[in-house]
């Protein structure tokens, strides 16, 4: 991976609106529970934020769109038509845009930045990136390929996803690769902790979040029982206090 040398940000733009990117890389890392909670986290800070479901290939169960019951727009970046939609929805609404990307989408998205990066910036639109990283090697090689492409034209945040009980994170937190990527981009780093399994599924199955579940909002067999919404409030309640430590990279 080249290194960049990081420029100073002109103080005279003016940052009208943050874009917070899922680096849409190796799938099933978690991204989109992610991004699920983070629309909870601005809603519970009375922060308004639209969110964009970039996911072509997820047409139902675990979805963006499919947690919030079909009314997340869903946009295909693949297309000339899609692109020019999601240029339009940058410009328009809330300042804070929460954009789902699928696997796959790498090429398409660093195409886009070579060429339209230099006109959103000047419109003061800044960019954060949130990049998924588990015990598996090619979680961790999807996001340097990421960051060789974007470079230092976005913020970088890495969600550090224990997706089995005793996750190793020996090589995004050893290697040699990615720690010139930690030295170069200075990401901020927060821990997403184990999810039960019964729940973690329970809400990609059913469609529902984890606020849903905490607050005994949601009829789904199951989902009513005393023991999962403690630990949904659990879950949700650690997460947020992750969250709050970089809220510098989620809000304009």
């Amino acid at each position: 991976m080249s290194t960049v040398t990081k420029t100073k940000t002109d103080e005279s733009t003016s940052v009208q609106k943050r874009v917070i990117l899922s680096m849409g890389g190796k799938g099933g890392v978690g991204k989109t529970s992610v991004m699920a909670a983070l629309s909870e986290w601005f809603e519970a800070n009375e922060i308004p934020a639209k969110l964009l479901d970039l996911d072509t290939e997820n047409k139902s169960r675990g979805s963006l769109t499919h947690f919030f019951g079909g009314q997340v727009p869903k946009l295909n970046i693949h297309t000339a038509a899609g692109l020019d939609a999601f240029i339009d929805h940058l410009q328009d609404g809330p300042p804070v845009i929460l954009a789902d990307m699928g696997a796959g989408s790498g090429r398409v998205t660093h195409d886009w930045f070579h060429t339209m990066y230099p006109d959103v910036a000047d419109a003061g639109i800044m960019f954060t990136v949130i990049g998924v990283v588990t015990g598996d090697p090619a979680s961790v090689e999807s996001v340097l390929t990421w960051a060789a492409q974007l470079q230092n034209r976005v913020a970088y945040l890495i969600v550090e996803n224990s997706i089995t009980p005793n996750t190793d994170f020996a090589y995004w937190r050893e290697s040699r690769q990615a720690e010139v990527f930690r030295e170069t981009f200075r990401p901020s780093v927060i821990q997403m902790d184990y999810r039960l399994a019964e729940l973690e599924n329970a809400t990609r199955n059913y469609g529902v979040t984890l606020g849903e579940v905490a607050a005994r909002a949601t009829p789904a067999p199951g989902l009513q029982r005393a023991s999962l919404v403690m630990r949904a409030q659990s879950y949700r309640r650690r997460l947020f206090a992750e969250f709050n430590k970089v809220k510098g990279l989620l809000l304009p």
